[in-house]
This record gives structure tokens, C-alpha cells and sequence, in this order.
């Protein structure tokens, strides 16, 4: 299908040598630019650290990057003399977490996206962190959900209610649970000059059961497989130039314009299974970045990239489209990732509505969420609770009993775990802070989003009673050096638990002093429990979830802890839920 030629390195990204015949040079080949973008998590506003705003040059050089008013800028210079160009995304456009942002339902990332012209993206894990409804009807469509102006539909920097995507949202691979066909369209197929050209958009297998995107009503399929599907498929109706858009990555040294190091990441595997039917491979969910270019199954050279994360990098690929074959001339395709610096004049729009959401940031932040009779901090009694974590075991209970399918025995909160992130951020205090809207025993919205979570929804799953036993065991972790870590786990307000701390690690407690709504735990049954998805994940350190079944997803932290707050009055739990025996 395929001419075999041989890839150039250059400077500034790849290239094929030029070996075009006089059939190749009439009539003229079609050319188009492919612009792209990944990983954005909604970091429209520049940022000042060296991880989210600064990038290494191949000379090493450190090179400020990033920020939506720069990306529209050397987008439009990108555009300047072509014809044919088309923008989209890899994905992971949402699910941000600048609070501008965040606190605003990604709606922000919606309306830069528009703005710079993206036509389609596809499906990142952390598009599907609320649900798969919120990303079609809401991202996509503009419904509004919950409270207008609280929940969703906020006002846009040109004084207009949001209104969705401008552009299609697209998966190939993730489908209902137990079925083959995917939930949105699986590729979107753009014209040039009557030549089509399609794109295949493929999500990361890690989604479904992912910490924050976990959907136990949904499937991934196979990247490749599903790949290779869909090129057939365009291919029976005569597309021939053909891109995979995938939101799965890898490594490949450091150089954003180098392909070195190719060891760490599946993409690999992917770049050389996938149809030789696909010309280009763009990916993103590492947040790495290359310009490869590595052989398809048929032995032809095929562009590898991925530009990074958060707006630092530009994707560009150049192809030729043979007007006879209507396919892609792979000798003369080029790639190369440019760097967003801030040497340019940034857009003007793009300033406003950058502007626009940072006021409404603060504006949202000091909404009222809900009110407390005393002071929720995290800090622990020697049994390892504190009042806000109590408070927000409460919490994950509350959630389940209000989420269909969920009504958990009991709620278990990992308060300082072995490893990973802790969802205990910050402490709520009676006494007013410093924000004006602020009074005592008020909490406000940000001071709550500080407080607990990180995005995470709330599950509930069915366990073992030996597995909660063998959870509480795991409260105390032998260490390399002979040590033993406390990792506590606060407990919903119908559990108590009794232990012994002068025992051997793993023999600590007794089921029969672990009492579940009045009755001693017992081993042999089963049970609902209630926790943070990144906890039943394993990420926390507590191995005894592992084999939970018929998950059912509640709410995200923030969302359940607002819910909670929104009851009434929420007064410092006792400390009386765990109790060492003497």
C-alpha cells in the first residue's frame, strides 16, 4: 500500500527523504496540517511552577510555556499558509484542576476549546469522571444539571450561558457494559479537497476501572483491536488516509522532538500492531512527549507523537494526500512539537476569559456552603481519628444511602494512608477566616473543596467481613527497618471497633469486638462498605478490598461532602469509634 522509504531525523522534528517520481508530482498532492493538543486538564490560566509551566529545550535550555492566551496565539501562527488544517485534541481536555476550572465544572475548558477552534477530541479517562450522561449531555450538548450558575451553565467570558462543545466528542473502544458498540461515535471523518481523511479516536483501557473515572456500567475494549476494526471499516468506504487519536502514551527520552529511550508505556506495543491501514499515531495520557517515527506491521514508517501536557507543546503534522490513491504520501509526511512560549503577543480573547473565570473563581469560592458547630481538623488522637475524619467516613455513608444501589452496612475513609494521596487536605474551622464572605461557623464552598477530596468518587461494593477485618489489620503496616506505620481508617458513625496494639501486626483485632449497627462483625457474611474508589483501587496501601464486587458509583468527594454540609448544622463527631484495649 505503502512505498518503503526511509525516515530523516531533522532538527525540529521528523521527516521522510524525498524520492517523489513524476507520477507523484501530478497532479499536485493535497496537502493538510494536523494541529493537536493533549492533556490539558484545564490550565487555561499561565502557570508560574516548573512542572505545569516550563519545558526543556533539546539544548537543555529551561523555556517558559503554557497558558491559553499563548496557545491561541501560535495556533493562529501555525495556521498562517494552510489551506487545509484541522485541530482537535487527544484528550483529557476536563476534569481540571486549577480551581477557576474545577469549580466551574470544566465549563471553561469547553468554551477555550471552541475558541481555538477544536473539532474534535477524543475521550480521555478523565472525560468520563463524572459520567458518561455529564460528558455527552452536558460537555457535549450544553443541559444544564443541578443549580444553574451553582452546579453548571455559568456564564462565559462574552456574557453568555454555556452551551456545550462546538466540536464532536468521540471513543471507538468504550462501550456499555456486555457490549460491542461504543457509546459515542467511534471516528470522525474530515474532507480536504473531496479527499477524506478519517480519524479513529481510542481511549486509554485504564478508564473504566480508573480511580476518578471509574463507570461500573460501562467496558473498554482493545486498543489495537478496535484500531483495526475501525481502519477497515473507513477503509470500506474508500477513506484512505487514515489517524489513530489515542489517548494512551509512553516515554521517549527527553527531547520533545526526539525518540529515544522507547521502553516505558503501551503505546509501543500499539504503534506496532496497529493496521498498517493508519498513517498517523497521536497520543497523549502521559504527559510525555516525542516526534517517532517507527515502522507500521507492514515495515512502513509511521509518525509516533505526543505533545506533553497543559498546553506546553503543539502537536503539528504535515501530510500530502495523493489526489489518485487518495492515501497518504508517507515520504513526504513531517512532525514536529512546537513549544507554547510566552515570547508572543498573547491572544486578547483569550486574556478576558482567562481573566473572566479567575474573578469567578473567587466569586464561587465564597459561596455558603453549609455550617459546622465546631472546629473539623485533621489532627489525630493516639487511636488515629480526628474529627474530620470521622466526619467525612459520615460522609461516604451519607452518599451510599442516598445513591441508588448503594445503601452501604458501613463507610470506611483511608486518614493517613501508607502510600498515595491523602483526601484530607485541610481542616474546617468554626472561627470566620479571612475571606469577607466568611463568619463564624460558616463553610464556605472553597474552604470545603480544600477540606476533603481529590475528584474521587464515593463507592459502594460488596465485601467479605473477613475482608473488613483484614482492612482494620492493615491499619498497622511492618516497615523495612522493623518499624510498624499506623495507617488509620476512620469508621462511619454505626461502626465500632476495639484493638490491641501490644499484639503481633496482623493479629491486632478481634471480629468480635468490631460491631456493625449494634452486631459483632461477622466473617462468614457479606457486606456494603462505602470508601473512595482510589482506596477499593489499592492505591491507598490496603490490599484486604481487593476482589470487591457489584461496585455501584456514588457521587464525587466534593459533591457528597457538599450534600452532607447542606443538611443542617454538622457538630465535631466524638472520638469514640475506635478503642484500644488496655
Amino acid at each position: 500500500m505503502h512505498s518503503r522509504r526511509k525516515w530523516i531525523v531533522v532538527a525540529l522534528g521528523v521527516t521522510l527523504a524525498s524520492s517523489a517520481s513524476p507520477a507523484l508530482a501530478d497532479p499536485k498532492p493535497v496537502d493538510v496540517q494536523l494541529l493537536s493538543l493533549t492533556d490539558f486538564h484545564g490550565y487555561i490560566t499561565p502557570q508560574n511552577n516548573a512542572t505545569d509551566g516550563t519545558i526543556k529545550d533539546p539544548q537543555g535550555n529551561t523555556l517558559v510555556v503554557g497558558g491559553a492566551p499563548y496557545v491561541a496565539t501560535h495556533l493562529d501562527k501555525l495556521r498562517q499558509g494552510h489551506e487545509n488544517t484541522v485541530t482537535f485534541s487527544a484528550g483529557d481536555n476536563f476534569s481540571g484542576w486549577p480551581t477557576e476550572v474545577s469549580y466551574h465544572a470544566d465549563e471553561p475548558t469547553i468554551e477555550f476549546l471552541n475558541k481555538i477552534k477544536v473539532e474534535f477530541t477524543a475521550v480521555g479517562n478523565h472525560e468520563l469522571d463524572r459520567s458518561l450522561e455529564f460528558l455527552r449531555d452536558h460537555m457535549g450538548e450544553g443541559e444544564c444539571f443541578g443549580e444553574i450558575g451553582v452546579d453548571s451553565c455559568f456564564t462565559d467570558s462574552d456574557g453568555r450561558q454555556f452551551h456545550g462543545a462546538d466540536f464532536a466528542i468521540s471513543t471507538a473502544n468504550i462501550t456499555r457494559k456486555g457490549d460491542t458498540r461504543p457509546v459515542l461515535p467511534p471516528y470522525v471523518i474530515k474532507r480536504f479537497q473531496g479527499i477524506p481523511v478519517g480519524f479513529i479516536n481510542l481511549t486509554t483501557p485504564t478508564t473504566v476501572d480508573g480511580s476518578t473515572s471509574y463507570q461500573p456500567s460501562l467496558d473498554n475494549l482493545p486498543l489495537v483491536e478496535t484500531a483495526n476494526k475501525y481502519a477497515a471499516i473507513l477503509k470500506r468506504r474508500g477513506v484512505k488516509a487514515i489517524v489513530a487519536n489515542v489517548h494512551e502514551g509512553g516515554k521517549a527520552g527527553d527531547d520533545y522532538n526526539g525518540c529515544a529511550d522507547q521502553k516505558n508505556g503501551p503505546i509501543w506495543d500499539f504503534a506496532a500492531n496497529a493496521s498498517p491501514d493508519i498513517d498517523v499515531i497521536v497520543t497523549g495520557h502521559w504527559h510525555w512527549y516525542f516526534t517517532c517515527s517507527l515502522p507500521d506491521p507492514a515495515g512502513n514508517p509511521r509518525p509516533v507523537v505526543e505533545a506533553a501536557n497543559h498546553g506546553r507543546l503543539i502537536n503539528e503534522i504535515n501530510l500530502k494526500l495523493d489526489h489518485r490513491t487518495r492515501d497518504v504520501i508517507r515520504s513526504e509526511t513531517t512532525a514536529v512539537n512546537h513549544p507554547v512560549t510566552r515570547d508572543v503577543t498573547p491572544d486578547p480573547a483569550m486574556v478576558k476569559l482567562v481573566d473572566h473565570w479567575n474573578a469567578k473563581q473567587k466569586e464561587t469560592y465564597a459561596k455558603p456552603y453549609g455550617t459546622i458547630t465546631g472546629d473539623l481538623t485533621r489532627t489525630r488522637d493516639a487511636t488515629g481519628q480526628s474529627t474530620l475524619g470521622n466526619t467525612v467516613a459520615d460522609v461516604a455513608y451519607f452518599d451510599s444511602q442516598r445513591t441508588e444501589g448503594g445503601k452501604a452496612d458501613l463507610a470506611m475513609v483511608a486518614v493517613a494512608p501508607t502510600k498515595g494521596s491523602n483526601s484530607l487536605r485541610g481542616d474546617l474551622r468554626f472561627a470566620k477566616g479571612a475571606n469577607p464572605a466568611d463568619s463564624d461557623g460558616q463553610v464556605l464552598m472553597g474552604e470545603s473543596w480544600a477540606a476533603w477530596g481529590y475528584a474521587n468518587p464515593v463507592l459502594t461494593v460488596t465485601v467479605k467481613g473477613s475482608q473488613i477485618e483484614q482492612a482494620l489489620e492493615q491499619q498497622w503496616q511492618a516497615q523495612a527497618n522493623g518499624t510498624v506505620k499506623f495507617a488509620p481508617l476512620a469508621v462511619s458513625k454505626n461502626v465500632r471497633f476495639s484493638f490491641d496494639a501490644t499484639r503481633p501486626v496482623g493479629d491486632r483485632i478481634n471480629p468480635a469486638d468490631v460491631i456493625v449497627n449494634g452486631q459483632p462483625l461477622d466473617t462468614g457474611r457479606t457486606y456494603r462498605l462505602a470508601a473512595l474508589a482510589y482506596t477499593l483501587l489499592g492505591a491507598d496501601g490496603y490490599a484486604a478490598f481487593a476482589g470487591y464486587t457489584d461496585a455501584v458509583r456514588g457521587n464525587r468527594d466534593y459533591e457528597a461532602m457538599r450534600a452532607y454540609l447542606r443538611q443542617g448544622p454538622v457538630a465535631p463527631p466524638a472520638l469514640d469509634r475506635a478503642v484500644p484495649l488496655i
